[in-house]
């Protein structure tokens, strides 16, 4: 089966996007679009179908697009920003989804949603409720993708951006989270501690194989060691703004994240 996976190439302002949870720190524009073009490249080299999104260059935070909707199955879930600045960003992924045929629902006020906040497993979907998912986006979910069976969780969080800032889930479901960061690691059937806050998150590429950040060695060590082989890259800049693997991309496959 081959993945689809949207991008957006940073823009210019990209220095400028949001921090809530950290410190700010200079970013390196020009780095960013290396380490962007990487990312990117590594998809194709693992035979995914990459398609960049219009740019939005007015808006610093548009390349992290995980945030602008929601798929699963031929359902897409646009999304609702919980940050007024980033308002616009989701209407050049609504119109690649469109065109791809798939089903378009909107995220109504006073629904707020961002895609990072939510995690899919089977037929469960966790969304974190905080900062910029509020308890809106528990019905906007149900109501989307109700008819597929599935469960919708609400999963408050209080230390980090999103609920994939905290948490991620491997191949087989298992929930992996840098415990500090985690609030309510038991809402999680199934969930292990990684020694490294950027070792929580990952894209799964097939049933053996993920994709996470280089700086993250013993829990690279620790995903091998259950079986996994690691493909890593190095997001340094989209770290600076509280971004990792998953933000990067829009994964389009039948059911899943």
């Amino acid at each position: 089966m081959t993945i689809t996976a949207l991008v957006r190439r940073p823009g210019p302002r990209l220095a400028e996007g949001l921090v809530t949870h950290i410190e700010r720190s200079s970013v390196d524009v020009e780095l960013a679009l290396r380490q962007w073009q990487a990312y990117c490249d590594v998809l194709r080299r693992l035979g995914w179908h990459v398609i960049e999104v219009e740019p939005a260059d007015d808006c610093p935070d548009a390349v992290f697009i995980e945030d602008t909707c929601v798929v699963r199955g031929k359902t897409a879930l646009i999304a609702r920003p919980g940050a007024e600045s980033r308002s616009t960003e989701p209407a050049a992924t609504k119109a690649v989804l469109a065109d791809l045929g798939y089903t378009i629902v909107e995220t109504v006020e006073p629904a707020t949603l961002d895609g990072g906040d939510v995690l899919k497993i089977d037929d469960r979907i966790y969304v974190g409720q905080g900062g910029r998912s509020n308890q809106g986006a528990v019905t906007a979910l149900q109501q989307a993708f109700g008819d597929q069976g599935v469960e919708v969780i609400g999963v408050p969080i209080t230390k980090v951006l999103h609920l994939k800032s905290g948490v991620t889930a491997l191949p087989d479901g298992t929930v992996i989270g840098y415990e500090p960061l985690v609030d309510g690691a038991d809402t999680y059937p199934n969930f292990v501690a990684v020694p490294e806050e950027s070792g929580a998150h990952v894209v799964v590429i097939d049933d053996k194989r993920v994709l996470m950040a280089d700086d993250a060695p013993r829990s690279a060590d620790l995903l091998v060691g259950l079986g996994y082989e690691v493909i890593t890259v190095s997001i340094s800049e989209f770290q600076k703004l509280e971004g990792c693997v998953t933000c990067l991309s829009v994964r389009l496959r039948d059911l899943g994240d």
